[in-house]
């Protein structure tokens, strides 16, 4: 496999946000450390990660750069939409469809001077079909959330329900499917079926996120079949990859770790990410229900805020940071406190670390529900729970072994998996295969 891979060229493609780029540099270094040819295109504010990673770099040209830093002040208007799926059609059309033909024009510039063999993009990236349909070259998704396939057993993503249980709900889902493709995210899908069109290439009318995956020439899926809902119409390119890690630099650093670790029995980790800001949400509710108990709750802020909570929650039991490398504060918590970030929920569950999960937007009900669902932890179906509804979870999770119990299993299920290798192996088949289009 590693003499087949040796010399292929490979561009690396991202939607510019953390959760999509991260899981990915590991996959990027190790092909790199086989002899993969391998560079990135994404946002200018990965440039300097870029550099640490000793991948050559291209950045947007004449894609427009909505990122995680300037989204609100490239669409203000987003942050009036309250309703989640109302917001998530919104993000479909302005933060993806509308950006698809725009990164094909840079990725066709970028194939003039770096005549890559292969795409690896994370799901979301909108130029999938693109690139595969009209530069006729292979194609590989990389699923950075829940598997978001349609499936006549599952209502439509971003519903966040359970599996369907008997005829009358697969009947039920079926009448959502149909509100989504003709009412709900109709915008978004007519959009870019529009584009799809113009470039020839053939399609079925269907939400974005069911599009980008039936459209991969592969789909690798982050995770495992444990902690995914089962399907009967499951598709015929998509594979699961077990936990793949973002890199971890070979370079000695000095280790995080705070004497407190040693005085409190109960440990809580609790953060919101790095794209929500608004700390009310669930940092502040989670030092509200814990300050001055006899459990240490670490927070990590993203960098927002910081300094006034650490002001405003001072006590010996809270310690609050701008970031802390997940793998090494995890193994000593027992609680992890989660909007729902699904990079973040594959290091818990690798852990062995049970969940709370309040999140909502930007697909992360799929993941608390998925959290609830396989009772790995307790899904509170908000993204602004009350101090006494995280009070409550936590101490649910902390005296019933239900919820260690099974994310222990499912980290087995993920250790027994060589994520990177495996890859190499799905690259190494699509590559040495006649690929049709």
């Amino acid at each position: 496999m590693e003499q087949q891979l040796t010399g292929k060229s490979i561009l690396f493609a991202s939607v510019p946000a953390d959760g999509h780029v991260n899981p990915l540099t590991g996959l990027a270094k190790y092909l790199q450390s086989i002899g993969c040819d391998v560079r990135w295109y994404t946002s200018e504010i990965y440039a300097d990660k870029m550099e640490d990673l000793e991948i050559p770099f291209y950045p947007f040209d004449r894609a427009v750069d909505i990122n995680s830093g300037n989204v609100a002040e490239v669409l203000p208007e987003r942050a009036l939409i309250a309703d989640a799926v109302e917001k998530l059609d919104y993000d479909m059309l302005h933060i993806f469809a509308k950006r698809g033909s725009e990164y094909l024009e840079d990725i066709q510039a970028i194939y003039q001077s770096f005549p890559f063999d292969l795409m690896i993009a994370d799901s979301l990236f909108p130029a999938i079909p693109l690139v595969r349909g009209k530069m006729k070259i292979p194609v590989i998704a990389v699923g950075v959330m829940p598997l978001a396939t349609n499936s006549v057993d599952l209502a439509p993503y971003g519903m966040a329900l359970p599996p369907a249980m008997n005829p009358k709900e697969k009947a039920e889902y079926a009448e959502l499917h149909d509100r989504v493709n003709n009412v709900m995210f109709k915008q978004s899908i007519d959009y870019f079926s529009e584009v799809l069109t113009s470039f020839g290439i053939a399609h079925k009318k269907t939400i974005l996120l069911d599009q980008l995956i039936v459209q991969a020439d592969l789909h690798l899926q982050i995770g495992t079949p444990g902690f995914e809902y089962e399907r009967s119409d499951f598709g015929d390119n998509i594979r699961f990859i077990g936990g793949l890690m973002p890199y971890k630099s070979t370079k000695k650093a000095s280790p995080w770790y705070n004497e407190r670790l040693k005085k409190y029995k109960k440990i809580l980790l609790v953060t919101q990410g790095t794209v929500e800001r608004d700390t009310k949400k669930l940092l502040e509710p989670t030092l509200a229900a814990f300050r001055n108990t006899d459990t240490l709750v670490i927070a990590t802020t993203g960098g927002f805020d910081t300094a006034r909570l650490g002001i405003l929650y001072a006590a010996d039991n809270i310690i609050i940071e701008d970031f802390i490398p997940f793998d090494q504060v995890m193994p000593y918590a027992d609680v992890y406190i989660t909007n729902g970030g699904y990079g973040g929920t594959m290091l818990s569950i690798k852990n062995k670390l049970p969940m709370v999960a309040a999140g909502v937007h930007e697909g992360k009900s799929e993941v608390c529900a998925r959290i609830g669902f396989f009772n790995c932890g307790i899904n509170l179906r908000t993204e602004t729970p009350t101090v006494e509804a995280l009070h409550n979870a936590v101490e649910e999770v902390l005296s019933n072994k239900l919820y260690k119990e099974n994310v222990t299993r499912l980290s087995e299920e993920i250790e027994r998996v060589d994520s990177n290798e495996l890859c190499a192996n799905f690259i190494s088949q699509l590559l040495f295969e006649e690929v049709k289009y």
